[in-house]
């Protein structure tokens, strides 16, 4: 069943990826990553792993403001990947890999920072992702995670848009999937209307 779940999510982010960076999209994760980084606290000398990397527009955005960056972009798309890699202006700063974020493919402590921007929606096991996230964070380190988010009210709410629905979490939830997996939750900055930032520490 879960094999046929990221098969779905796979055929779907391949079909999309050709036309991914499209002017609409561009500009909403322009906006996005650019109020993001307001908030983000980077040393000059990084290891910094983007989750759900899509076509690599924010790890060629670090590594313009770091000249000292290295990144690593991770996607389940093999065709988000492909687009990323022909995107790649900077040669082996910057990487590419495509797996799946429940079972990453790198030691532990292997990043200071971790970024997740509109994509831990689409994933049906967070507390696994979550764990993951933890065990290949530097201490310390911090998780930047943002995405669509829902009042505390509710715990999550899912919306079926995509292979396998999409879930968005309340402040509350992020906050306690988090300190399961060991990040201790920092702050909630909203962004770009629904779409809220939460800084999470490994300790």
């Amino acid at each position: 069943m879960a094999e046929n779940f990221f098969q779905n999510k796979q055929w779907f982010f391949d079909r999309w990826a050709p036309f991914y960076d499209v002017l609409f999209t561009t500009i909403f994760y322009q906006a996005v990553h650019r109020r993001m980084l307001e908030y983000a606290e980077l040393p000059e000398a990084t290891e910094v792993l983007d989750l759900g990397c899509g076509t690599g527009r924010l790890l060629n955005r670090l590594a313009k403001e770091f000249p000292q960056l290295r990144g690593t972009g991770f996607d389940l798309s093999p065709e988000m990947i492909s687009q990323a890699r022909e995107k790649n202006r900077w040669g082996d700063r910057i990487q590419f890999i495509r797996g799946n974020g429940s079972e990453l493919p790198f030691p532990e402590s292997s990043f200071d920072a971790v970024f997740c921007t509109i994509s831990f929606l689409h994933y049906p096991d967070p507390e696994r992702v979550l764990s993951e996230v933890s065990r290949v964070l530097r201490s310390p380190g911090t998780f930047y995670l943002a995405d669509y988010t829902v009042n505390d009210s509710t715990e999550y709410r899912e919306v079926s848009v995509s292979p396998g629905k999409l879930r968005f979490y309340s402040r509350k939830r992020r906050a306690e999937l988090g300190q399961t997996a060991g990040l201790n939750c920092l702050s909630h900055h909203y962004l770009i209307g629904p779409i809220l930032l939460t800084k999470f520490a490994k300790p």
